[in-house]
């Protein structure tokens, strides 16, 4: 994408999301799971070649994806009359230190997939003998195509278990004076985070 595009409301060209840091380490952040080979999508038929070697375990299962009933998700705002929920598979097992667990969600900011993963958290510090799977909903019925091998299944995020305390308060005195300094230098030039408060990944 531009660094720049032209806006009709400004009557000029301004920065696009590609020089926002937020924007760009939201999607970088964790780590990710990829589909590990080529799906072939047609009229909602889904089909893989993939030469799969010899599991070293048994009840694994050999297919990158398999499918929920969608009695699954009744009540939800997943279901709809033709909702197809599937079940991409692990082939990884993920361990955590102790008082961690493993979020994982939808790639940020990827609304160009065709699914859109469930969000879940699992504590891995105990439960990492056996694989997670990753349920999704199929989004878009029209999609003809091939998912290539490679494409962001799920974004996992390592977040501690405790909970935080949290204070609220009026904002007020050397906080006003900070925020109201901060705020100015935002406003009077570009990339003040970029270069005075983003800590590098």
């Amino acid at each position: 994408m531009p660094a720049k595009a032209f806006s009709e409301l400004h009557d000029r060209e301004i920065r696009t999301v590609k020089q926002c840091p937020p924007f760009i380490d939201a999607m970088t952040h964790g780590f990710m799971i990829l589909l590990p080979c080529d799906i072939q999508v047609e009229a909602g038929v889904f089909r893989w070649d993939w030469e799969l070697p010899a599991l070293t375990v048994a009840g694994h299962p050999r297919s990158p994806l398999s499918f929920h009933p969608p009695a699954q998700v009744t009540g939800t705002p997943f279901l709809a009359d033709d909702a197809l929920v599937l079940k991409f598979n692990s082939f990884w097992t993920i361990e955590l230190d102790a008082g961690w667990s493993l979020f994982a969600t939808h790639p940020v900011n990827r609304h160009d997939l065709p699914f859109r993963l469930l969000s879940g958290m699992v504590d891995a510090d105990k439960f990492n003998d056996a694989g997670i799977n990753f349920p999704a909903v199929w989004s878009d019925a029209g999609f003809s195509g091939v998912l290539p091998r490679g494409t962001p299944v799920a974004q996992c995020l390592v977040v501690p278990r405790e909970r935080p305390e949290l204070v609220f308060d009026t904002l007020g005195g050397e906080s006003a004076t900070r925020y109201s300094d901060t705020v100015a230098n935002v406003l009077a030039s570009p990339h003040v985070y970029r270069k005075n408060y983003r800590q590098r990944k």
